[in-house]
């Protein structure tokens, strides 16, 4: 029998949980959702657990783009253009422009808290 997994959660560390938070909010339409000692944020279906640093324990800074494992989450929005220039003019830093890869496929990735890197997709569904 073969294994089936479904997505429970997402899982990022910040030194400013309540600043990630509200970044996922108001710029990804996220849903803030606090619980006793922590802070998750609903996006697009998926959860989101932000951690905070805690004392003195050593994290690594993030890595440079491109790197090595886990590189980046995509997620699918309607009118990528329309999106893009919604969320550059809040401040949002891209990393790739819009741009088609494939027909009916157009991409964009931007720079998220604590430098995450989050692809913007929107695929047309008469190519798939």
């Amino acid at each position: 029998m073969p294994v089936v997994v479904t997505w429970d959660h997402i899982h990022l560390r910040s030194p400013d949980p309540e600043t990630t938070a509200a970044w996922l909010r108001d710029i990804l339409g996220g849903e803030i959702v606090r619980a006793p000692g922590r802070i998750d944020v609903n996006l697009g279906g998926a959860r989101i657990f932000i951690a905070p640093l805690e004392g003195e324990s050593a994290v690594n800074p993030p890595p440079p783009h491109p790197h090595q494992g886990l590189d980046h989450f995509g997620l699918t929005v309607k009118d990528i253009d329309a999106v893009a220039a919604e969320i550059k003019a809040k401040g949002v830093a891209f990393t790739r422009e819009p741009t088609t890869i494939r027909p009916g496929v157009r991409i964009c990735f931007i720079r998220g808290p604590e430098g995450i890197s989050i692809e913007l997709l929107e695929r047309d569904k008469k190519y798939t």
